[in-house]
C-alpha cells in the first residue's frame, strides 16, 4: 500500500510539543494565500480563516484520516465570485450561493465515480501525463514565489537580502539540522526571516495594535438571524454562470492528490479513493460558503511543506486546522501573523514550489519514462509549454481553462490519441 519514505507517516502522531509547532508551520504556510483570496473578493478574512480550518476538518472525516490536505481559500474562483458580487452591486449572495452548488457539484461527481469506479484514471493519466502536470502545479508558482522575494528588476535590495536569507536558513536547517530541527525548517526559517525583515524596518506593527484581542468571525449566513425562517438564496444567472468552474477545479483536485501521493509514497485517488477526496473538498466548499467564506481546495504550499519535512501526520494538517480556527477568534494573533512582510513568504516559497515542480521530473525517472521515443516527448513538451506559457481557452465570459487545468487537459487527449508503439522512431538529438 505505500512506500513512504516519511519521518512521520499519515497515521504517525507526533508528541505534544512537536505536534504544535509542526502544525503552526503548516498555518503559517498557507496564511498568506487564504486571507488574500477574501481581501480581493470582499468575503470577511475571520470567516475565510474559519472555514479553511473547519474544511481541513470535515475533508480529514470524509476520507477517514487518510489524507494529510489542509484546505485553503481557492484562487480558481475569484473571477467568477467578482462578476457575481458586481452583478448585485456589491452583495455577495449570488456568489455565496454560486459556492454552495460548487461544493454539491463536487458531491454528485463523487457520487458518481463511486459507482462508476475509477479504473479509468490509471487510463487518462499515466506517469507521462502525471509527470508534467505535477511540474505544472509547482513552476505554475513560481512567480508568485520570485514577486513574493522582490527578485525582480528594480527590486528592493532590502526585501532581496530577507527573501535570501529566509530561504538560505530553510536551506540549511533542512540539510545540515539534526533531530527535530531537520523537521521545522519553515518555522525556523519564518522566524529568522521576520528578525531580519525587522531589522531592515519592513514590518508594519500598527495591525497589531488595531486587533481587537477576542471576536467571533463575521458570519454572513443565508438567511435572517431573527427566526430562522426566512432563507434568502440567489439563484440568478450569476449563480448559475459560477458552476462550470468546478470542472476546473476538480481536475486540479487530481493533480493535487497525485502530488501529494507520489511524496507520501501513496496512491490516495485509489485509496481512501477519488470518491472521499472529492465528498471532503465539496462538503468543505458548501459549509464554507453557507458561513460566508470562498471555496476551499488543497493547498500547494502545505504539500510543498510535507514534501520538505517528511512529515505527513494527518495529526499535523488537523492540528492546524484546528489553530486556524482559534486565529480565526484571536484577532492580535491573526494580526501578528498577517505582519509577516512578503520577502519572508517569498523565501520560502522558492523551496516550497520547487520541491511540488521536482516531485514531477522523480516521477518521470521512477517510471523509467523514455525521452528518445517521440510520443512521450511530444506530449511533456506540448503539457509544460501549455501549462507554463499562460495559454487560455475560453467558455464564455465566466469560465477559462488555463493552467494545471489545461495542460492536463491537453496531457490527456495526446495520451489518448497518438499511437503507443513504443518502436518508433527516436527523438532528435538537439
Amino acid at each position: 500500500m505505500s512506500d513512504s519514505k516519511m519521518l512521520l507517516d499519515v497515521r504517525d502522531k507526533p508528541k505534544p510539543a512537536q505536534w504544535a509547532l509542526l502544525s503552526f508551520q503548516h498555518v503559517f504556510a498557507m496564511f498568506g494565500a487564504t486571507v488574500l483570496v477574501p481581501i480581493i473578493t470582499g468575503f470577511p478574512v475571520s470567516v475565510a480563516l474559519f472555514a479553511s480550518g473547519i474544511g481541513t476538518l470535515i475533508y480529514t472525516v470524509c476520507t477517514k484520516g487518510k489524507v494529510p490536505v489542509y484546505l485553503g481559500s481557492s484562487f480558481a474562483y475569484i473571477g467568477a465570485v467578482q462578476i457575481a458580487v458586481a452583478a448585485l452591486s456589491g452583495d455577495v449572495s449570488a456568489a455565496q450561493t454560486g459556492l454552495m452548488l460548487i461544493g454539491v457539484t463536487y458531491v454528485i461527481v463523487a457520487t458518481v465515480i463511486k459507482f462508476v469506479g475509477k479504473n479509468w484514471i490509471d487510463k487518462l493519466l499515466p506517469p507521462i501525463v502525471i509527470g508534467p502536470m505535477i511540474a505544472v502545479i509547482g513552476l505554475g508558482l513560481a512567480a508568485n514565489a520570485v514577486k513574493n522575494a522582490d527578485l525582480v528588476q528594480g527590486g528592493d535590495l532590502r526585501n532581496m537580502a530577507v527573501a535570501i536569507i529566509t530561504f538560505l536558513t530553510a536551506a540549511f536547517i533542512s540539510t545540515k539540522a539534526k533531530g527535530f530541527f531537520k523537521i521545522i525548517p519553515f518555522l525556523i526559517a519564518i522566524a529568522v526571516g521576520y528578525i531580519s525583515a525587522v531589522a531592515f524596518g519592513l514590518v508594519d506593527f500598527s495591525k497589531i495594535a488595531d486587533a481587537e484581542w477576542f471576536s467571533l468571525p463575521e458570519f454572513i449566513l443565508p438567511f435572517k438571524l431573527a427566526g430562522f425562517k426566512s432563507w434568502h438564496f440567489y439563484f440568478g444567472p450569476e449563480t448559475w454562470a459560477i458552476l462550470p468552474v468546478a470542472f476546473v477545479t476538480i481536475a486540479e483536485h487530481i493533480g493535487d492528490h497525485t502530488v501529494l501521493g507520489k511524496i507520501c509514497g501513496r496512491n490516495f485517488l485509489k485509496d481512501p479513493g477519488l470518491e472521499r477526496t472529492l465528498m471532503g473538498d465539496g462538503i468543505a466548499t458548501a459549509v464554507s460558503a453557507f458561513l460566508g467564506g470562498p471555496a476551499n481546495t488543497t493547498y500547494g504550499e502545505n504539500t510543498g511543506v510535507i514534501g520538505m519535512t517528511r512529515v505527513s501526520s494527518v495529526y499535523v494538517t488537523a492540528g492546524a486546522a484546528c489553530i486556524a480556527i482559534l486565529l480565526s477568534c484571536v484577532g492580535k494573533i491573526s494580526a501578528f501573523i498577517s505582519t509577516i512582510p512578503d520577502p519572508v513568504l517569498g523565501g520560502m516559497s522558492i523551496l516550497l514550489y520547487g520541491v511540488i515542480a521536482s516531485n514531477g521530473l522523480r516521477v518521470l525517472v521512477d517510471n523509467h519514462i523514455n525521452f528518445a521515443h517521440q510520443r512521450n516527448l511530444i506530449i511533456a513538451s506540448a503539457m509544460l509549454v501549455i501549462g507554463l506559457g499562460g495559454a487560455i481557452l475560453p467558455f464564455g465570459k465566466v469560465v477559462t481553462l488555463s493552467g494545471t487545468a489545461l495542460s492536463a487537459l491537453v496531457g490527456v487527449i495526446l495520451n489518448l490519441i497518438l499511437p503507443k508503439h513504443e518502436e518508433g522512431p527516436e527523438a532528435p538529438e538537439i
